[in-house]
């Protein structure tokens, strides 16, 4: 039976995609579930499993090409006419060539959350993990390197949910603390033959340069920078960040923080949670908050959605599970559109200050730097004093064809103020 793989419809508002790369060639055998390409979009970049066991048999796009929603892009071969097809919104059915679709119309193909594929372990093994366990190991952290060194107790020696659970409460004896922000992803730096040579810009840069682009083709960047004090919130995280870890099994950072003090902001200055259509001012009922993610081959915004309605712990989650699941391609193209307002917070790469570009539709992004002691002045009522404190400064960059200085300048200052007044003896 020959199976049509067809480009699949990766978002509401997505109409076609980009053939990136192709990880298999003609006359490949190809498992159910084993990576068949890559497919980029406006929006993200995406690895595309096969739905079948079979040999691919013919290869219908070439990198770099541009494809319709739809459109057939390979054909595999299965075994047998009796074999499992995985149900899938990109997979057309042929037989004695006539073609139908899995789904009644291309138009109701629903949005593709690509599956995790099936790791190998260094000697060809392959290895199943189920859905759950999966869910658990990103929640956690844990890095397929280490998953696969979990003893399963299931059939065959599966892995099960009981058997990771059980994993983590003896990786839990060992937690780290350090009072850094959320792990630095793994950049690793292209490789030169020492010679001059010109590449091609891959799918990801182009589109963030297109974007950075435009973004300053349209605002007017105007910024503004502020030093906020976070002795406060610095010794809570490493009085607390035990207990934290060991109750959710990852480390509590500053980013939740940040992102509650901006999102209080928000709610007091209307029009920094804003947007312009020509002439016209959006005003947005939600806060709908875009978090810079750096990932191996450039930067993604996915977007934290109604924010004001998360308490702290919930926003602790929803930062974790999102940074984990853009550095692991496991986004949804639609999880990155919507934005009101954007955090940039390139102190995790010991950057002092900087001057993001605001992200379009926005008129505000946040740029937050590294969280470092310095000795300062304390004024007191016996008089002044110099004393060690853990500093932070943070960059506003707006729009200023909405917003004037003094609006810019009351906004940042009034994110400092939630930061060094935050009640910290009931947040959690």
């Amino acid at each position: 039976m020959i199976i049509d793989i067809v480009m699949p419809k990766m978002g509401e508002s997505i109409t076609e995609g980009t053939i990136i790369e192709w990880r298999k060639k003609v006359g490949d055998i190809v498992e159910m579930d084993e990576i068949l390409l890559e497919i980029g979009t406006d929006k993200v970049d995406s690895e595309i499993p096969s739905p079948a066991a079979g040999t691919i048999v013919e290869i219908l796009a070439k990198p770099n090409d541009i494809m319709e929603v739809g459109t057939v892009i390979a054909k595999v071969e299965t075994d047998s006419d009796a074999a499992m097809v995985q149900k899938s919104p990109h997979v057309l059915v042929s037989e004695d060539k006539t073609e139908e679709l899995a789904e009644d119309k291309p138009a109701k193909i629903p949005k593709l959350v690509p599956p995790t594929p099936k790791p190998k372990t260094h000697s060809g093994e392959k290895k199943f993990f189920t859905p759950v366990v999966n869910k658990i190991a990103i929640e956690n952290n844990i890095e397929i390197d280490e998953l696969m060194t979990i003893s399963g107790t299931g059939k065959g020696g599966r892995v099960t949910k009981i058997d990771v659970l059980n994993y983590l409460k003896s990786r839990l004896t060992v937690p780290s603390t350090k009072p850094s922000d959320m792990a630095q992803p793994l950049i690793i730096p292209p490789a030169f033959s020492g010679l001059d040579e010109t590449v091609e810009m891959d799918h990801m840069r182009k589109l963030i340069a297109e974007h950075m682009r435009k973004s300053i083709d349209t605002s007017v960047h105007v910024y503004v920078m502020t030093e906020v004090d976070m002795s406060a919130i610095v010794n809570f995280v490493n009085n607390q960040g035990d207990a934290f870890y060991q109750r959710e099994g990852y480390k509590l950072t500053y980013t939740p923080f940040i992102i509650r003090a901006c999102v209080k902001a928000l709610n007091g200055q209307p029009e920094m949670n804003a947007s312009l259509e020509d002439s016209s001012i959006v005003y947005h009922k939600n806060v709908n908050m875009g978090m810079a993610v750096a990932v191996n081959k450039g930067l993604m915004v996915p977007v934290l959605e109604k924010c004001e309605e998360l308490n702290f712990l919930g926003l602790c989650r929803k930062v974790r599970d999102t940074a984990l699941r853009t550095r692991n391609k496991q986004l949804n193209p639609d999880e990155l559109q919507g934005s009101t307002f954007s955090i940039s917070n390139f102190g995790v790469f010991n950057a002092t200050m900087g001057t993001p570009i605001i992200n379009q539709p926005n008129v505000g992004i946040l740029g937050v730097g590294v969280v470092k002691k310095r000795p300062v002045v304390i004024e007191t009522k016996e008089g002044d004093t110099i004393g060690i404190k853990s500093m932070m400064v943070l960059s506003l960059g707006f729009d200023h064809r909405l917003i004037d200085g003094a609006g810019g300048s009351q906004f940042v200052d009034t994110v400092r103020k939630n930061l060094e007044n935050m009640n910290l003896e009931t947040i959690l």
